[in-house]
């Protein structure tokens, strides 16, 4: 309320400093930079296993789960493992630190899980 009794006894201040606002927010909208699609560069290694007719939670038992604990004693540089296991499909994400190679953790899964390259094996960087 006494926002209000000021702003009516200045109404030229208030006035000024809404033109001035507007002004401030148009010149900085220009200077901003904008793109709808960034750069973002996160190495990422995906592992996707197929079995025909194994039930999901089979799946996650038998070939996920081994997936994860022999990526995770092999590949450096792991920040975070995730993955889903559908009837049939898994599918394991490894995300490394940013700077980390992603040729050498390539090279680690191929070695560990004995999958050749280009068989239901996909990577992104």
């Amino acid at each position: 309320m006494l926002l209000v009794k000021i702003a009516l006894r200045a109404p030229y201040t208030f006035t000024v400093l809404a033109v001035l606002l507007f002004i401030g927010g148009a010149l900085s909208t220009q200077q901003m930079p904008k793109d709808i699609f960034p750069a973002i560069n996160i190495p990422v290694v995906g592992i996707i296993w197929t079995y025909n007719g194994l039930p999901a939670q089979e799946m996650a038992e038998r070939i996920t789960t081994v997936s994860e604990r022999a990526s995770t004693t092999t590949v450096n540089n792991i920040e975070h493992i995730e993955s889903n296991s559908f009837n049939g499909i898994a599918v394991v994400k490894i995300y490394l630190h940013q700077g980390a190679s992603i040729d050498a953790a390539i090279a680690n899964v191929v070695i560990v899980l004995s999958v050749q390259p280009g068989d239901a094996f996909r990577y992104s960087g």
